[in-house]
């Protein structure tokens, strides 16, 4: 209805003295006995309503895929030009955003491992191809994220799937540093040392 209520006294700190009235009659100050204020008990009250109006959810967007992709028809020589039109992509599961990935999705098992900040698959040409190819991708940026929730994300990718390798492709700019340091962070934390490469894209899409 509008107006608020006393719950119980416990849970009272006085806010009304600084209300003495209110035009909607939401608030009334009245004169009664009543009990000491409850920290405690505010706080499990808290938790409670939290536990009680919390709604799982999970966007369908999110959940893990794996990719199967089709050799193409006709395999090009190495000396003959395939069109843009023909190129494919090779990401090979979903999601990438490394926010979104589950740590224990299935294809992380065993996986080649490419770490990529957001910026270089716009950067490089010729990422799927160089990249993305025979590697589960996931993708970040470490100045506008969380960078300790990454190393948290890719510690526990790292203890649970045994990868076989791990590469760390960064931008030049040294903001994007903060992602090579999660990653060797990871593996110092989960204990494992996986065989590292890194590279480095220039902003002009050049190879460093």
């Amino acid at each position: 209805n509008g107006k608020a209520r006393l719950v119980s006294d416990e849970y009272c700190d006085a806010l009304g003295d600084c209300l003495p009235e209110c035009s909607a009659g939401a608030i009334e100050i009245i004169e009664r006995e009543s009990l000491p204020y409850d920290e405690e008990k505010v706080k499990d009250k808290k938790e409670d309503i939290g536990k009680k109006h919390s709604i799982p959810y999970e966007c369908p967007g999110i959940a893990s895929k794996v990719i199967e992709r089709k050799p193409a028809a006709v395999k090009k020589s190495e000396n003959e030009e395939v069109s843009e039109s023909e190129v494919q992509s090779e990401l090979r599961q979903w999601p990438v955003q490394l926010n979104l990935v589950n740590p224990r999705a299935p294809y992380l098992k065993n996986a080649d491992l490419l770490v990529a900040a957001d910026c270089t698959a716009y950067a490089y040409a010729n990422f799927h191809k160089d990249f993305i190819k025979n590697h589960i991708t996931v993708i970040g940026c470490s100045k506008l994220d969380d960078n300790q929730y990454y190393k948290e994300k890719l510690t526990e990718i790292i203890k649970n799937n045994n990868l076989r390798s791990i590469t760390v492709v960064r931008m030049e700019v040294p903001c994007c540093g903060g992602i090579v340091n999660a990653v060797k962070t990871a593996m110092l934390n989960a204990k494992v040392i996986v065989p590292y490469k890194e590279v480095v894209i220039g902003i002009d899409g050049s190879i460093k």
